[in-house]
């Protein structure tokens, strides 16, 4: 698989729908960096919520930059308080340009990348650079809720991470700023509907077609 010099792939899709699944396991297979941008939201919120700043955009935009990716990899950033915060953070354009702008710049220094979140194919990688191919995962929400309610340990209810997924998937789609949406060229993986075998498979065959 390193016969490709040059391989971008975007991986967008809603709340637990296995994108970050799919997204490692091609990562893996083409030898791709793998960039996560949920994470960095995520890690956003972890620190607005632990020390809750004055001035957030300041105090982002100070956090971010210098960071190490491989370091907000390492932090715990899947807890309920994290996922309701981050869903309206998430909303805020200068938050966005904040974590935009380090992931072009992680970007512009690797040919060989896969980015998943919520606007990669229609806004990170949409030009300069553009994306080779795009995936789009979805899954049904009964799926995804039960999928999320064991990666939280099941430390609320089933019934609250279903409304939670819902809202978060709904202002995702809703927002002013880059909203989810499925590109007209993307590919749709049904995680709810394929293995993990069968989800590699299907990417993979597009990978292999495209070179």
């Amino acid at each position: 698989m390193s016969k490709f010099k040059k391989l971008i792939i975007a991986c967008d899709g809603e709340s637990a729908s296995g994108k970050s699944t799919a997204a490692k396991l091609i990562s893996k297979k083409y030898k791709l960096l793998l960039i996560n941008s949920g994470l960095l939201y995520r890690y956003a919120s972890k620190l607005i919520i632990k020390n809750q700043p004055k001035h957030t955009i300041s105090y982002l935009k100070y956090k971010f930059k210098n960071i190490s990716y491989k370091y907000i990899v390492r932090q715990n950033l899947h807890s309920e308080e994290i996922s309701k915060h981050v869903a309206i953070l998430a909303k805020n354009k200068k938050v966005r340009e904040i974590i935009n702008k380090l992931q072009k710049n992680i970007i512009k220094t690797n040919k060989k990348i896969c980015v998943e979140g919520r606007d990669i194919a229609s806004k990170i990688l949409a030009k300069n650079p553009r994306y080779d191919l795009a995936f789009y995962c979805r899954c049904s929400l009964k799926v995804a809720s039960h999928r999320r309610w064991l990666d939280i340990n099941k430390k609320v209810s089933l019934r609250s991470v279903k409304k939670s997924l819902q809202q978060r998937t709904l202002m995702d789609k809703k927002r002013k700023n880059s909203p989810l949406i499925k590109v007209k060229d993307a590919i749709l993986i049904r995680s709810d509907k394929l293995s993990k075998k069968q989800v590699l498979s299907k990417m993979s065959y597009y990978i292999d077609k495209l070179y």
